[in-house]
């Protein structure tokens, strides 16, 4: 028994949902497109399982956090994906790919033949018993990362109210986690293997900032630990009502080890998202992919990349001739408490901090790398400011004083985007200019009118003017 499709997506998480989205604005026919879910749901905005999800009083449910929501675009719910002919198998594994032969197995014995395949089979939690340490068992033990996990850390923390809570680890989700404990009325406990939280990323000053408001909230850190059995050392033990143990992911790839080149933990991918055999396409966090910022091969594990890696390989699948090269400027972000952070580029190079490193201000950093800007991290931003980053760290300006830029601050990247903004505004008029002056000596080498010249110049002003003002017009509604 069998069933044939021309496009199968294996995996239900994030990008599989933005991907579906992506194949209807392209006209995929009904009855086309198959996605393969080892979870009972349909695709679902993940970030929200470690903020709203956790919340005391109305909590988010779905189908409120469906893809394609964080996006703000259209909720992709079961009658979305019925009434669009798109084929949802959900609660079913796949247990074999054979990617020459185009086809799989799933755990109900079902084989499936494909014409492209999309792998958005995403990661699992890194497990205790990875690192020798036995107890995840344990009821009160939990992680996040899908549905179920939320569903039982949800019922944990209702029936551990003033009580003790361990954090395992200091990522994104150690400290979402953390703060949804704290609202929680849940004393907290974070255990850190490195010297601060966010360590892959956030600077000793950045850090220290934000843990500085957790212990204010009444959270406590112990750094520079690894967890042997829930003991840190033979005289020292933490109570713990509840442990959330969030130490790491790592990329579902078994199924296509010795199919596909592997390469960083991932699938290699061109820029494309095609990986090494032309029918199947790779997206989301087990990807490995060329990121021209770095000018090298990069994995990246986020949200905004799950989902613009699912539109670019949808693209480049249906419309091939129309998909230039995936140009990802990296993002990563995150929402705590008050406080939403954004970070766009590489984090390599000298850092220069700026602003009023205090709670309710805006401050933030750059990255630095042979003279040129790489990376920018904003606290506390607007959606204009945090747009402005975004463009100043993609087009990698020049900096030649590391103080001047300190004293600029977030000035220095509006004055970057400006600047860019004026060379746009140059560049359509003089097009213009030149393609209404050809205009116009055409038109004089007809008629050679006496008054000819005057009117070459009239055209030529008219035509800069109205060159702005088209330009400017697109750029409004841009803004």
């Amino acid at each position: 028994m069998g069933r044939a499709f021309v496009y199968v997506i294996v995996g239900g998480g994030v990008a599989a949902g933005y991907a579906a989205l992506e194949f209807t604005r392209k006209g995929v026919s009904d009855g086309e497109l198959c996605i393969i879910s080892d979870e009972p749901v349909a695709p679902y905005e993940r970030p929200a399982l470690s903020k709203g999800f956790l919340l005391p009083e109305d909590p988010t449910r779905l189908p409120s956090f469906h893809t394609c929501v964080g996006a703000n675009d259209e909720i992709l719910t079961p009658k979305w994906y019925k009434e669009h002919g798109i084929e949802l198998v959900l609660g079913t594994r796949v247990k074999s790919v054979d990617a020459r032969r185009l086809t799989l197995v799933t755990s109900t014995g079902e084989t499936i033949t494909y014409n492209f395949l999309i792998i958005a089979t995403g990661a699992r939690a890194l497990k205790l018993e990875e690192f020798g340490v036995e107890g995840s068992d344990a009821e009160n033990v939990c992680y996040l990362r899908d549905l179920s996990d939320a569903d039982r850390l949800a019922t944990v923390i209702q029936s551990s109210s003033n009580g003790n809570a361990v954090v395992i680890g200091g990522g994104y989700i150690g400290m979402e986690c953390a703060a949804s404990l704290v609202i929680n009325k849940i004393n907290v406990t974070m255990v850190l293997a490195g010297a601060h939280c966010m360590a892959r990323l956030f600077t000793p000053k950045i850090a220290t900032f934000y843990e500085d408001y957790y212990m204010g909230k009444g959270v406590k850190f112990i750094k520079g630990t690894v967890l042997t059995s829930f003991e840190f050392d033979s005289d020292k033990k933490l109570p713990a009502d509840l442990v959330v143990v969030g130490i790491g992911i790592r990329p579902n790839i078994s199924l296509f080890e010795g199919q596909l080149t592997i390469e960083k933990g991932g699938i290699k991918v061109n820029s494309q998202m095609q990986s090494s055999e032309s029918s199947v396409y790779a997206i989301g966090d087990v990807a490995t992919f060329p990121v021209k910022l770095y000018g090298e091969m990069r994995r990246l594990e986020h949200v905004d990349f799950a989902r613009k890696s699912a539109r670019h390989a949808v693209s480049a699948i249906m419309e091939p001739e129309k998909t230039g090269e995936f140009d990802y400027l990296p993002c990563f972000y995150s929402r705590f408490f008050a406080f939403s952070w954004q970070f766009y580029g590489d984090h390599v190079g000298e850092v220069v901090h700026f602003g009023e490193y205090e709670d309710g201000e805006v401050f933030g950093a750059y990255w630095v790398k042979e003279g040129h800007l790489v990376g920018c991290f904003l606290e506390g931003g607007t959606k204009e400011q945090y747009e402005t980053i975004s463009k100043a760290t993609q087009l990698k300006p020049a900096v030649t004083d590391m103080e001047e830029l300190e004293r600029e601050g977030l000035g220095f990247t509006q004055t970057v985007v400006s600047q860019q903004v004026v060379t746009e505004v140059k560049d359509v008029l003089s097009s213009e200019i030149v393609r209404q002056t050809s205009r116009v000596v055409s038109l004089v080498t007809v008629e050679k009118p006496l008054h000819v010249w005057h009117a070459v110049t009239g055209v030529v002003v008219a035509a800069s003017v109205t060159a702005f003002a088209f330009w400017y017009g697109r750029r409004r509604r841009r803004w």
